[in-house]
């Protein structure tokens, strides 16, 4: 038996390495596109890195570059310079430190500006009158090497963006791509195998939650493929790649940047906690919204009938403001988590503008290495943030990847034999011997049934609410299995059949019909393509729907609603006939088929069910004893044991259980008369 998912609550833990590879089996498949991913993350962060990095070299070299000291060399020198009144002028930061102690014995000048005129002075000179003055086209020739810098930049730049907003594009494609692929294999190993679960497990475990598991939770996965596998390489590209440039360009400004780390890790690990316990109750209540709106939407016509729209209502609001206040302090925690984190990172940055403009006026840096400290230190943050909201992320999919892998790994299945016996020239001998059966554990449904339908034969059930005679069809055609004796089908027990094979040859007519949403066609057909559009219309004319199908607007290409609500019991009684026999089965089964449906409808249904069962076994369970009488053998149960056997006349004379039932329900008939 399956396990019971009332209590799905249980979110597991944030992280699970066994979980972990059970997900990543899946994306195993297409490794080379989440490299690809990872490898254009890496060119991406790069980019994104270099930007500040330009910026830095803007300001300190180009920008600035005119107060820098310059070296006034012999024109003849054999370094790059500007030639000015036959001397030669070289910057210092252009030099290597061979040159630079070559010519350090070299008068040094700089530049300088002054309402709007310009100088060229002995550097550190304060006295313009003890300079030579320049024009602007000499000025302008000093500084062309940093326009052209600047100029190389901006193309460099913008190159960059472009760069970076293609790869951007193409890694995020590329993820979602494969993403979705991974989650489509896992929805559809999903849903194949609880279709392939026992009628026992869906008897034990609500259907909204089964639902829920198929969409909201593998949507989650999607989530931590995108958001998680491939980004969090991102992210710690980022963090890393912003400590090695910051330690490398200025240790003390990089310590002094990393000195609010713990404020940061000691608030995300307050988040973390607060928001994991939030975010269990949020899940469970969604769940419970998601099992009671299936519930009450399935039974919607009978909450109307008894005029409980209003109790529903009342107790749906209860889940659903539960569910709402649970967000709402999610809301609070995240509303509260960010602005600390902003603050911490105003304080970050107030620290190193303090102190580094010191820095700055002192000398000691130069100001495009703080405005490039400042830069990082905004994007050192943001990974931070996207880690911790990550971690929810992950939280999120390893809750779910635990529901889901309990499903897969659930084995309530009818199991096939490994070497099952071929069905050939099907005849529909049905054996019960010495059969018993329980639901759950030995509370037994039925206790040593025996007896034997020949084919051909025509047997009806019959017996009070519980007596067994739905668990006998539900045997026959396998959906559970028996605890004790044997069920023979032509001679041969049916668990050595293949099931699917074996249900091949049985057709089955409920009382409530479920039709599919579709077409009339399509419900008849039920995909069996080997079934024309000829061979179905000569079908619905055999079992009489014909009739009533010719008047539908589309006639058999009419929509059909869900569970066929726009159709009447007795027109969807009549597909289901249409249905069966579309599939030809050599043992047809009608449970309490005739049960609901108006006396006019049922005498179509009788001419058609004459047609039917010709030249098949049939059993027929039924509570209206006149639709059973011409039955070859009619059984009677009791608390799941065979009281009496026989046909009609037999059991009448016989003045039993049959006959008492029969009694019954002849003095209702007659005072309904």
């Amino acid at each position: 038996m399956g396990k019971n998912y009332h209590d799905d609550e249980v979110v597991g833990k944030a992280y699970d390495s066994k979980l972990m590879k059970r997900l990543l089996k899946y994306a195993k498949p297409y490794w080379h596109y989440l490299a690809i991913t990872v490898i254009l993350m890496m060119i991406i962060t790069g980019l994104e890195l270099l930007r500040p990095y330009l910026l830095k070299v803007t300001i300190d070299d180009y920008l600035n570059g005119y107060k820098k000291p310059m070296y006034e060399v012999s024109i003849s020198e054999p370094i790059e310079g500007t030639v000015f009144n036959d001397k030669k002028y070289i910057r210092l930061d252009k030099l290597s430190e061979e040159d630079i102690n070559r010519l350090s014995d070299k008068p040094t000048k700089m530049l300088t500006k002054e309402d709007n005129k310009y100088y060229l002075i002995d550097y550190g000179e304060t006295d313009l009158s003890k300079g030579v003055s320049l024009s602007k086209a000499d000025y302008e020739n000093f500084i062309k090497k940093d326009i052209d810098g600047i100029t190389k930049i901006g193309i460099l730049f913008l190159i960059a963006i472009i760069i970076a907003f293609f790869l951007n594009y193409l890694q995020v494609y590329i993820l979602n791509y494969t993403s979705q692929r991974i989650v489509f294999n896992i929805r559809q190993d999903l849903y194949s195998h609880i279709q392939s679960l026992s009628v026992a497990y869906f008897d034990q475990n609500p259907v909204g939650r089964l639902v829920t598991r198929v969409t909201n939770d593998t949507e989650t996965l999607n989530e931590m493929y995108t958001g998680v596998l491939v980004n969090l390489f991102k992210d710690v590209f980022i963090l890393v790649g912003i400590v090695i440039v910051m330690l490398k360009m200025n240790y003390r400004l990089a310590l002094i940047s990393f000195s609010l780390i713990p404020l940061i890790l000691l608030a995300s690990i307050i988040f973390r906690k607060k928001i994991r316990e939030v975010y269990r109750l949020g899940r469970v209540q969604l769940a419970k919204i998601n099992s009671t709106l299936n519930e009450n939407i399935t039974g919607m016509k009978t909450i109307q009938i008894f005029k409980k729209e209003e109790k529903i209502s009342k107790q749906f609001d209860e889940i659903n403001t539960a569910y709402l206040n649970t967000a709402k302090r999610q809301v609070n925690i995240h509303a509260i988590f960010r602005p600390s984190i902003e603050v911490i990172r105003s304080l970050g940055l107030a620290i190193l503008i303090y102190y580094g403009s010191g820095q700055v006026i002192s000398g000691y840096i130069e100001f495009g290495v703080l405005y490039a400290f400042i830069d990082y230190l905004q994007k050192f943050f943001q990974p931070i943030m996207d880690l911790t909201e990550k971690y929810n992320i992950l939280q999120a999919a390893m809750a779910s990847s635990e529901r889901i892998f309990m499903i897969l790994d659930e084995d309530a299945q009818i199991e096939d034999a490994k070497d099952p016996v071929p069905i050939r020239n099907f005849k529909g001998k049905i054996e019960f011997k010495n059969v018993w059966f329980a639901y759950e554990e030995e509370n037994w449904v039925l206790k040593d049934v025996n007896f034997t339908i020949n084919p051909g034969e025509v047997v009806a059930f019959v017996g009070a609410t519980g007596a067994g005679k739905s668990s006998i069809i539900n045997l026959i055609t396998r959906f559970y299995d028996i605890q004790k004796g044997e069920i023979l089908i032509d001679g041969v027990n049916i668990k050595e059949y293949d099931k699917f094979e074996l249900r091949k040859h049985i057709g089955v007519v409920l009382q409530d019909v479920f039709l599919f949403t579709g077409t009339i066609k399509d419900n008849i057909r039920l995909n069996n393509h080997y079934v024309s559009d000829e061979d179905i219309e000569r079908i619905a004319k055999y079992v009489n729907a014909h009739h009533f199908i010719e008047k539908l607007p589309e006639k058999y290409d009419e929509p059909v609603m869900e569970r066929g609500a726009t159709l009447s019991a007795g027109e969807r009684q009549l597909l289901a006939f249409a249905r069966t026999l579309a599939f030809n089965p050599s043992i047809l089964i009608l449970d309490e088929a005739t049960s609901s449906i108006d006396t006019e409808t049922e005498l179509l249904i009788q001419d058609a069910l004459s047609k039917l069962i010709e030249g098949r076994t049939t059993i027929a369970v039924a509570h209206r004893l006149s639709t059973i009488q011409n039955s070859d053998k009619i059984i009677v149960l009791k608390n799941g044991v065979i009281q009496e056997m026989g046909n009609h006349q037999e059991l009448l004379e016989k003045e039993g259980v049959y006959y008492d039932l029969y009694k019954l329900q002849y003095k209702e008939s007659f005072y309904e008369a």
